[in-house]
């Protein structure tokens, strides 16, 4: 598997590296609380069948999309902005154009760690967040890492 994400043309000279695969195995451990930016609650979605394999596993999962109330037996938030409490991870299921504000809000908030999924790629966000003390993993998929790496919250 590979650990490093595409470079795009806009950023050759800096490429964003993902953190090593152990990184990733003790990040999954560390963490407990996964807000899930975009989950959908259409059964149907990757964004669903991700959140409810990561609840499998014991992890809070934080719905945060506007206009629903509810997914997987969880409150559903509108924003990052409306969580009562700050998440461990922040896994985004959002069009890579939408991250440089979501990186804007991380940093404002405090959230330390951030998960861009499969397909989910904005390098210059990435390294900006990374360079405000963010942990960043870009366009890979949380739920296949945790599976792949057997990984379960301490």
């Amino acid at each position: 598997m590979v650990y490093y994400s595409r470079t795009t043309s806009n950023d050759l000279a800096m490429p964003f590296n993902n953190p090593h695969p152990d990184e990733i195995n003790r990040l999954l451990r560390e963490i407990h609380s996964v807000a899930v930016l975009g989950l959908s609650p259409n059964p149907d979605r990757p964004s669903f069948h991700v959140a409810q394999g990561l609840q499998s596993y014991g992890y809070r999962i934080i719905p945060v999309r506007p206009m629903v109330a509810e997914v997987l037996g969880e409150k559903a938030y509108p924003d990052l902005e409306s969580l009562p409490e700050l998440p461990d991870i922040v896994d985004v299921f959002r069009a890579s154009e939408h991250v440089p504000a979501i990186v804007d809000s991380c940093i404002k908030l405090g959230i330390r760690k951030l998960w861009l999924q499969e397909g989910v790629v904005n390098e210059a966000a990435a390294l900006r967040a990374r360079e405000a003390g963010i942990t960043v993993v870009m366009d890979l998929c949380i739920w296949r890492e945790l599976v792949r790496t057997g990984a379960h919250p301490s």
